[in-house]
């Protein structure tokens, strides 16, 4: 799907469908760190406008997903609780760290982006999972996560328009370093032995 090179475990629909909760919990936290990372680009980069149009909207829908997924969690009697340590985006970082070329300030903030739209794509990948198993635990979630699977898919698209545009000269660099990372991020998520009921556990 989109980019990945690696399928999610087979076993994890079924997990996340046993602890939805858990699921929409975590699910509520990556919505606002998602927000976040957004703004966090636009701080840095406040003079490039084109990047500062495409992030502040894409970091408004981020938004909404989390306050809605927020009164999802307050209807089924539940907390948000401390954000916990996103173990895969911290491995998918650090895997981007290791690509070579980044004494390039420009290629810096491209694998930034490109991140963004690799967690946006495992995102798009386990909602389509989650879709079939939601009717058993859940039927009034289907339209929501029918519409989050069709948002990860645009923002992931937004992620990978915006690094080619910040290459710059660059920009053919852009496609090869996707396709990289999404093997960096293939083998992380190989190296995960058992699924967790989460995001992108």
């Amino acid at each position: 799907m989109l980019c990945l090179k690696a399928e999610t475990a087979g076993t994890w629909a079924g997990l996340a469908a046993q602890e939805l909760d858990r699921v929409l919990i975590d699910h509520a936290h990556c919505e606002m760190k998602a927000a976040s990372n957004a703004l966090s680009l636009v701080a840095r980069h406040p003079d490039e406008m084109d990047l500062v149009r495409a992030l502040s909207e894409l970091a408004a829908e981020e938004l909404d997903h989390f306050r809605r997924v927020v009164t999802v969690l307050e209807a089924r009697g539940l907390t948000l609780g401390t954000p916990p340590v996103d173990t895969y985006a911290a491995l998918l970082r650090n895997a981007a760290a290791s690509l070579p070329s980044r004494h390039r300030t420009r290629l810096v903030l491209v694998d930034r982006l490109l991140v963004g739209a690799l967690i946006e794509a495992r995102s798009c990948e386990r909602f389509k999972l989650l879709l079939p198993e939601l009717p058993k635990v859940a039927p009034e979630l289907v339209p929501f996560y029918e519409e989050l699977f069709a948002c990860e898919a645009k923002h992931f698209r937004t992620y990978v328009d915006l690094a080619k545009l910040a290459a710059r000269e660059d920009a053919n660099l852009v496609d090869g370093r996707l396709d990289t990372l999404a093997t960096l991020e293939a083998q992380i998520i190989r190296d995960r032995a058992l699924p967790s009921p989460t995001v992108h556990g």
